[in-house]
């Protein structure tokens, strides 16, 4: 079967270029790119793709989402997670292993595998633990989990305490080909809170977390690689401290990599004023000076790439008190919009942010993807620019709706994305 998808602006984020570009798909494999004006052969053509007045992207590639599955099936399901991702233009996701079983054997990992083969949609990578069980107490065979399909470690959401043990971890997943990532959090320091530490925590009477019990694990980690000489990725960055600390290690010229997420570019601590749980996310929501400062990290190449920490609950465990709710949004679907908000403000090209959505991530985890380019997998989305539309519950495709921004307009759209050759997601008209 041979596509031509033709009309739009192809995204380049490794030349920073948007060209007037026909695609021509074969095999599932870009066969060729065509300069706007250029006539190739299209008397194979089986189906023309009309992509006029819209862009086309490599397949965005987040490296940081939960599925759920296995043992949280009814908050989501690797398929559910999926589609979701594929409707939000991702072609390839990796996912947490705080799943029960966690993901630090052989078994859970293939199964994992599997189910995303099934599901047919967004590609799915697997992330192993670090420490068995996320325990904290000894190392999981990474190399073990390497061979069967792991594409990184990381006990996210419980954080490594022992210093030492993380040490050996960078380490040994450098030699076994693993990416560590990071959740940088000081358990000691933000045990019993449930949003950020300061003037808003105080006035409305919850416990807070400080922006401290991130900034000495991420000093921490800049630390052990230095130490090593091992690379490590710091997760879910949400306070300027951390992007200082991050510059500065970048400077010095040490192996490491950031991620925030949309949240915390978008929302601040205000946002709990009204006790509204969907706002509940671990890092907190942190303040407007923290979002200016990442935003900046963002403009500066600082953090290297924008994840969604995709986080989806049962109302069960957010329609509750909010001391008792869950921390965690979705936002598969909602990233691409968010982050072009990013470009129409002047804060980054649409290039880099596509870099930031696709290529960064891939390049980091060492996936295939982030690129569309002649003899590579056609992994790649269309995007209508210009689509300004109200963010409703009827759009989730996630098993879950913890949305904070249901209601909220947005503007920029995945109309279509595309895994392999294969449209894996097609909005209705």
């Amino acid at each position: 079967m041979t596509t031509l998808i033709k009309g739009g602006e192809v995204v380049n984020p490794h030349s920073g270029t948007v060209e007037e570009e026909d695609l021509l798909i074969e095999n599932g494999k870009v066969s060729s790119i065509l300069p706007k004006g250029v006539q190739g052969s299209t008397s194979a053509v089986s189906t023309t793709i009309d992509a006029s007045g819209k862009v086309i992207v490599p397949g965005l590639v987040d490296m940081h989402v939960h599925l759920r599955e296995p043992g949280f099936e009814y908050k989501e399901t690797i398929a559910t997670g999926a589609t979701a991702a594929a409707a939000g233009g991702y072609s390839a996701i990796a996912c947490m292993p705080n799943t029960a079983p966690p993901n630090d054997c052989r078994a859970v990992m293939e199964f994992i595998i599997e189910q995303g083969r099934k599901a047919g949609a967004a590609a799915v990578y697997p992330i192993s633990t670090i420490s068995k069980g996320q325990k904290g107490e000894s190392l999981v065979d990474f190399c073990e989990l390497a061979a069967a399909g792991a594409v990184g470690v990381s006990d996210d959401g419980s954080p490594v305490i022992n210093s030492e043990l993380m040490r050996r971890a960078l380490e040994y997943a450098h030699y076994c080909g693993l990416t560590v990532i990071s959740h940088c959090e000081d358990l000691n320091l933000s045990k019993g809170g449930v949003m950020h530490e300061g003037e808003i925590s105080t006035r409305i009477g919850l416990p807070g977390i400080s922006g401290a019990s991130e900034d000495i694990f991420v000093y921490r980690e800049i630390s052990l690689a230095r130490l090593t000489g091992c690379p490590v990725h710091i997760a879910h960055v949400s306070t300027g401290v951390s992007v200082e600390l991050i510059r500065r290690a970048k400077e010095e010229g040490l192996p490491v990599t950031a991620e925030t997420t949309p949240h915390y570019f978008t929302l601040d601590h205000e946002s709990l004023v009204g006790y509204d749980t969907r706002y509940k996310v671990n890092p907190p929501l942190r303040t407007p000076k923290d979002v200016s400062e990442i935003k900046g990290g963002l403009a500066d190449g600082v953090i290297d790439v924008i994840a969604t920490d995709h986080a989806p609950h049962h109302s069960l465990e957010k329609d509750v008190e909010f001391d008792k709710a869950a921390f965690g949004m979705i936002g598969l679907q909602t990233a691409l919009p968010l982050t072009l908000e990013l470009v129409r403000d002047g804060i980054m090209t649409l290039p880099d942010a596509i870099s930031k959505l696709s290529s960064k991530g891939a390049a980091i985890l060492g996936i295939p993807g982030g690129e569309i380019r002649e003899g590579e997998n056609a992994d790649l989305a269309i995007i209508d620019m210009g689509c300004e539309y109200r963010f409703e519950e009827k759009d989730i495709l996630s098993k879950a709706t913890n949305s904070p921004f249901l209601g909220r307009m947005l503007k920029g759209r995945c109309d279509l994305t595309m895994v392999g050759g294969k449209i894996v997601y097609q909005r209705d008209s």
